[in-house]
């Protein structure tokens, strides 16, 4: 991997980490497009790692008084939201791997994003703060967010959606898919360090990983702090119709064996 290449993976991861588009499909796409298929859970983590370090960037505030206030509801939300997502990892780590590696549902999952995305969007706009938020609302969210272990279900598209049908506004909707994904994000990091620190990951140049990582970081930050600003004033449905053509364009080309 060359880093112009590194720089175009660190830009996909971070900007569909955080776009409601699904990060890992898109860089299962990217990675094939490079040919760099078996470079792909060492590369993953160093650009998760990027994504989370534009996340702490972003709520660096947020997460002080959450280290400072452990037992605070917000500390609470975020556990309970974090669940269904550490159980989905232990059960289903190795189906979950097998199918990335194929990435012969991701044509569906895409389109599956786009249906949720509409369906949320379409639904009458919630009023609920973060103080508003329920054991069970962050329950319903965390269980969306442990579904999208599938690699082309967006994460923060699976999540924001379910935040918005628990009634949330749309800016308490994104501050909490985003908070909520850190936790996550962090915890993919640590199942992907195994087969990374006993080196059956395989290695990549140092220069590009750090080219990676960095472009991660910064195009992780700017994705976050757009689509904080973008939900408050527009539609969902634009990342809706972007899946959909996506999906419908992976699955031509599958069912033509072309991919």
């Amino acid at each position: 991997m060359n880093e112009l290449q590194a720089f175009i993976l660190g830009l996909i991861q971070g900007l569909t980490e955080f776009l409601p588009i699904s990060s890992t499909g898109h860089l299962y796409l990217g990675r094939h497009l490079f040919h760099l298929d078996e470079a792909g859970i060492f590369l993953d983590t160093m650009l998760h790692i990027g994504t989370l370090l534009a996340l702490f960037m972003v709520y660096k505030k947020d997460i002080l008084s959450l280290i400072k206030n452990p037992f605070s509801k917000q500390a609470l939300l975020l556990i309970v939201g974090t669940i269904p997502a550490v159980i989905a990892g232990v059960l289903f780590d190795d189906w979950f791997d097998q199918i990335s590696k194929t990435g012969v549902t991701i044509g569906w999952e895409f389109l599956l994003t786009g249906m949720i995305l509409w369906y949320a969007d379409t639904s009458k706009n919630g009023e609920k703060n973060m103080e508003d938020i329920s054991i069970k609302d962050a329950l319903i969210i965390g269980t969306f967010q442990a579904a999208a272990i599938m690699p082309a279900l967006s994460r923060s598209g699976l999540t924001i959606g379910a935040g918005l049908l628990c009634k949330l506004n749309r800016a308490t909707a994104a501050y909490f898919s985003f908070l909520l994904s850190m936790p996550a994000i962090f915890g993919g990091i640590v199942f992907q360090l195994k087969p990374v620190l006993s080196g059956s990951a395989g290695s990549l140049p140092f220069t590009s990983l750090l080219v990676g990582t960095l472009t991660a970081a910064i195009s992780g930050y700017i994705a976050v702090v757009w689509m904080i600003d973008f939900l408050k004033r527009r539609s969902l449905k634009i990342f809706s119709v972007y899946v959909w053509v996506l999906g419908g364009l992976i699955l031509l080309l599958q069912f033509s064996g072309t991919f």
